[in-house]
């Protein structure tokens, strides 16, 4: 039977103060990769396997230094690859997508194939080393949602190097990468949002390509970005409607004078003359409705600028000031990755000699954390982790107010894929 005190918790809410520790910058990892021997994996694919498919909190893998001479599939939620350093840890694999077409695995077309949503990948390098300029040669593919790529090289020398292909709503974000390879080498489907990147396109042809047909409010932006290629290459193209956006990026005088532009079969400046191509050429009409639609702001490009890349965002919907084309913008306020913000405490609950502490979203639990109280009894964690909810067994006949949640050195975090961890914030309102 809940004791008196128990049930005037509602009312003593108020007066409820959680606290916790300072936290580091990164959490310890749930899974150690190492190629010697010296972690519980020596593969990154057996690891990523051992993560169950129906996972619903924030599992990290470390991969320390060395090279993966593998392909990895991940279809687990909520995976984070973080290397130990970014030119150290190297996953690399050879796999040229007619190969793959030809001689097809359980793994993927990719040397990275993402399936599960909120992934994030950290501190490390990608390589799709089957070595041909020009053919597809995928780094990373994906068709999940939320994929967060930060302080990593993603590098091919085919084309379609980083493919997030989840048209229907797909969310991508990436930072401070080093992109590379040939003919429409990043190319996502959806919304996805890039700073201070660079790019190297290794062929005559565009460097980044978008497909955002499903949704007119699907857009590509990057901010702060560096081009470089080989002579003769150019910037942008889409076969879908597409959307770009580019602010404080600079090109490298070998880029030609070519502003983006859908495809228009043949390749050649010629008019289609062939059947294939006129028919191919109608499919696409369908799936360009609203036009070019190609914005910039202080573009620059080594040896002179091009006049197409002159400041036009008072032409984009809206007319929107370059501060405001922030992740959470490009995401029409669904996500923003680079959020520090915490989930919060929205609500606390006794019942049945449990303790029930709900977040304003996922949170996941590292160690084993502890509502303490005034006496200086304290509950135990039980369940949760996962889940808005975290569960806590009361003491016997408690009597004492909460007063605050000790983490013992462990973690509160939010689940979702963002840029940086996310404690949670561990007081009311």
């Amino acid at each position: 039977m809940e004791s008196r005190a128990i049930r005037k918790l509602p009312w003593l809410l108020a007066l409820l103060f959680l606290s916790s520790v300072a936290a580091a910058q990164t959490i310890p990892p749930d899974i150690t990769v190492a190629a010697d021997g010296s972690g519980d994996f020596t593969t990154v694919q057996k690891a990523v396997q051992s993560i169950p498919n129906k996972n619903s909190q924030r599992i990290v893998l470390l991969i320390k230094d060395g090279v993966y001479k593998e392909k990895i599939r991940i279809d687990a939620p909520y995976v984070t690859l973080e290397g130990q350093s970014r030119t150290g840890t190297r996953i690399e694999f050879p796999q040229l997508a007619e190969d793959f077409t030809k001689n097809p695995d359980d793994i993927g077309r990719a040397v990275v194939n993402i399936n599960g949503s909120d992934a994030v990948l950290q501190n490390l390098t990608i390589h799709n080393t089957a070595g041909q300029i020009g053919p597809h040669a995928f780094a990373i593919y994906g068709n999940a949602d939320r994929t967060v790529i930060t302080d990593a090289d993603v590098l091919s020398e085919g084309a379609d190097t980083l493919s997030l292909w989840y048209s229907k709503r797909g969310r991508y974000y990436h930072a401070r990468c080093n992109f590379r390879g040939s003919v429409d080498f990043v190319c996502p489907r959806g919304w996805c949002y890039l700073t201070d990147c660079t790019f190297y396109e290794m062929k005559d042809t565009a460097a980044v390509w978008h497909d955002g047909h499903v949704n007119k409010d699907m857009k590509l932006v990057l901010r702060n970005c560096k081009f470089d290629g080989a002579a003769g290459w150019y910037l942008a193209r889409h076969h879908q409607d597409a959307q770009f956006f580019f602010l404080n990026c600079t090109f490298s005088q070998s880029m030609i004078d070519r502003p983006p532009k859908r495809v228009i079969y043949p390749l050649s400046a010629t008019a289609p003359t062939t059947q294939g191509d006129i028919n191919r050429n109608k499919d696409y009409d369908k799936v360009n409705l609203w036009g070019e639609r190609a914005c910039f702001f202080n573009c620059h490009r080594d040896g002179g600028d091009y006049p197409w890349f002159a400041d036009n965002l008072t032409g984009a919907p809206g007319s929107p000031k370059p501060d405001r084309i922030t992740p959470a913008w490009t995401f029409a306020n669904t996500w923003d990755p680079e959020s520090s913000a915490g989930p919060k405490i929205r609500q606390l609950i006794a019942h049945d000699h449990k303790f029930s502490v709900v977040f304003t979203e996922s949170v996941t639990v590292k160690g084993h954390p502890r509502l303490i109280f005034t006496d200086g009894s304290a509950t135990s964690y039980v369940s949760g982790s996962g889940s808005a909810t975290l569960l806590f067994v009361l003491p016997p006949d408690a009597t004492a107010q909460p007063k605050s949640l000790d983490l013992t050195g462990g973690w509160i975090i939010g689940t979702q894929a963002s840029a940086t961890t996310r404690p949670a914030e561990l007081s009311l309102p």
